[in-house]
């Protein structure tokens, strides 16, 4: 599809050249019947540059290419209503670069939002920790939590300020349905002041995308989902929303270990394999149940968070399962997820996920 779109906008721009040429007699142009002043002509010159830059930064994913495009097909249209009898053709490919352009900036948009909003969370962050963890940290932690973090390499090791995590996903977006959408995601996530901001890039097919953006900061959560980057179709808040966000910010402890010792988590033992952690914060307040196997490895986060932000939507257990782990910057952590809700119709199994990068203690 980019590459038939690409081939519209260079022959696009290539036929501006004929009312340059047409305007300083460099040949006769038929197709153009009505004489061509020079000054007009260099406007045409003009068009056929700004589409000819647009197509490349178009080529090589530029974010904010979008204003050559609009540039480039309003002057083209201007040329267009000019000399209609023989260039009202123009019209169409000018329409589907301004769509283009639309696409483009909505896209920019949410790129500049997220790197806005990404600052902000990471300027809350403390700067790097020179403190390690110890044993005597975690000497008041049930015993399979403790076992956990000796056993995933934390302890002996720095906390933890912040984490930058790179992520690739299968989603599926509703109950039922059948088709996996490939995504990527990209998260921040700060400790001592919690809070995370979570981009995520969903393709359904060549013509339809989503782009989302949750986040989670001063105990408030919102979640935001935008059809091809243009139409809003999510917008959330609220306090089931807070709770949902802080019950995830709990679950992903396992990715930021010495979040565990956080002074707004607290910990219930269960049996030897499992123990109950609450987070409150800022007003917000939120729990779930950690599982561990007898090596000590992290294999399962259940939480009964609320399914949905309707006035009637109630709390389902929803569960996150790991099937594989990796090694990133010395520390053990899941790095293959699926997660599932267990409706009253069925399991959905909405999500496939992997881990392809933890930064800690990133500055920028």
């Amino acid at each position: 599809m980019k590459a038939v779109f690409l081939t519209i906008v260079f022959v696009h721009g290539l036929i501006h050249s004929l009312g340059f040429i047409k305007a300083f007699g460099i040949r006769d142009i038929k197709a153009l019947s009505a004489s061509i002043s020079k000054p007009i002509g260099l406007l045409w010159l003009s068009a056929l540059g700004l589409f000819m830059l647009f197509g490349l930064g178009y080529l090589l994913n530029s974010k904010n290419i979008w204003w050559l495009g609009l540039f480039a097909a309003l002057l083209s249209q201007i040329l267009v209503f000019l000399y209609w009898k023989d260039a009202k053709f123009g019209t169409l490919p000018n329409i589907l670069v301004l769509l283009a352009v639309l696409l483009s900036y909505s896209e920019a948009s949410f790129s500049a939002l997220f790197e806005n909003e990404r600052k902000t969370i990471l300027a809350s962050a403390s700067a790097q920790s020179t403190i390690t963890l110890t044993e005597v940290d975690i000497e008041s932690l049930p015993s399979p939590v403790k076992k956990w973090l000796i056993n995933c390499g934390a302890v002996g090791k720095n906390k933890t300020c912040n984490g930058k995590i790179t992520q690739k996903a299968l989603m599926k977006l509703k109950p039922g349905q059948k088709n996996w959408y490939a995504a990527t995601a990209l998260q921040y996530t700060v400790i001592d002041q919690p809070a995370f901001i979570w981009k995520v890039q969903v393709k359904a097919n060549p013509w339809m995308w989503f782009l989302g953006r949750d986040k989670f900061q001063k105990g408030k959560g919102t979640m935001m989902i935008k059809l091809n980057s243009v139409l809003k179709v999510v917008d959330e808040k609220g306090a089931k929303i807070d709770e949902g966000s802080l019950q995830r910010f709990l679950g992903e402890i396992v990715w930021f270990p010495s979040l565990a010792i956080s002074p707004y988590v607290t910990w219930k033992p269960i049996d030897s394999n499992s123990a109950e952690a609450s987070m409150s914060f800022n007003g917000t307040k939120g729990r779930g149940t950690f599982f561990f196997n007898d090596k000590g490895e992290f294999v399962k986060f259940s939480a009964l968070r609320f399914q949905g932000n309707e006035p009637n939507a109630g709390r389902k257990e929803w569960i996150l399962n790991v099937n594989g782990y990796k090694t990133f910057e010395g520390i053990k952590v899941p790095s293959m997820l699926n997660a599932t809700w267990k409706l009253d119709n069925g399991d959905w199994t909405w999500l496939e996920m992997e881990i392809i990068d933890i930064d800690y203690d990133v500055h920028d």
